[in-house]
């Protein structure tokens, strides 16, 4: 007898994997907690295996589920692939966009609202996170298109901008320079400490951080420099002073996926013009 793996199941199953937690999980698929913890019981009596088991707090998967998962991503992509073949421009799953944080207020305010609105029956899925982190996300397809940083002869931007240095113009006078940067892997904090080392400018690190929110209150409140581009405060001129090493520019690059639907190609297009406005 033919045993049938329900799609909706699978689904589940995938969003658990990708999201790390049952709880993350029910922003994808829109069902509650108890209600994913059901489809997981029902998968497992399907396969007649467990798929998961518990370390600590952390659901690890099986050797079943490790089997099951590649599988799975096949068996969606097929049924995607044949819905959008008899339904046409209608988009089968959701919509997956990354952009680092410098991008967040202006895509989650502008391109992505306008296209939720003019896209009610699409589901937008958002992920803010470092250009390494998004391009790996891309190329294991789960994400869809995605805006990142990229270096300036990236054939890919979007954009070429400068990289500057803001704060206030006494601390760029000091002898030695309070500076805050991003944690590693980052763009500007490389640029940053290499062209300060290049020039021999004494400094020391007054606050390394993952936020972009803490660099930018930092910088405000008068406490460090740091290396952006003028998005990172476009209410406030850079600073100009010799004091400070001149840096290099940086790329706005988008990357979508090689057989995008319509409508990803769409958002993709709209982001692009939104990183051109930049």
């Amino acid at each position: 007898m033919v045993t049938n793996l329900p799609t909706e199941l699978l689904r589940s199953f995938v969003a658990i994997v990708d999201s790390g937690s049952m709880l993350r999980a029910t922003e994808r698929v829109f069902v509650t907690q108890s209600a994913l913890s059901l489809q997981m019981k029902r998968l497992e009596e399907t396969v007649l295996t467990p798929l998961f088991h518990r370390e600590g707090r952390r659901l690890v998967l099986t050797p079943a589920g490790q089997t099951l998962l590649p599988r799975a991503r096949e068996i969606l992509a097929l049924n995607d692939r044949a819905v959008v073949a008899l339904t046409g421009d209608a988009l089968a799953g959701p919509a997956r966009v990354g952009f680092v944080q410098d991008f967040a207020e202006t895509l989650l305010s502008g391109v992505l609202a306008r296209f939720a609105q003019l896209n009610p029956d699409t589901q937008l899925q958002v992920r803010v996170a470092g250009s390494p982190e998004l391009l790996g996300l891309l190329e294991a397809d789960r994400l869809d298109t995605v805006l990142c940083m990229g270096a300036a002869d990236d054939t890919r931007a979007a954009r070429v901008v400068p990289m500057v240095w803001h704060g206030e113009f006494a601390l760029a006078e000091s002898e030695v320079l309070p500076i805050a940067i991003l944690e590693s892997p980052c763009r500007f904090r490389d640029a940053a400490l290499a062209a300060l080392e290049r020039d021999g400018r004494p400094y020391r690190v007054a606050l390394e951080t993952p936020s972009l929110s803490a660099l930018r209150a930092a910088v405000q409140a008068g406490l460090a420099v740091t290396c952006r581009t003028s998005l990172f405060l476009p209410e406030r001129a850079p600073l100009a002073t010799n004091r400070l090493p001149s840096l290099p520019e940086v790329a706005y690059v988008q990357r979508t996926n090689q057989t995008p639907h319509a409508s990803i190609t769409k958002l993709a297009q709209l982001i692009h013009t939104a990183a051109l406005e930049l």
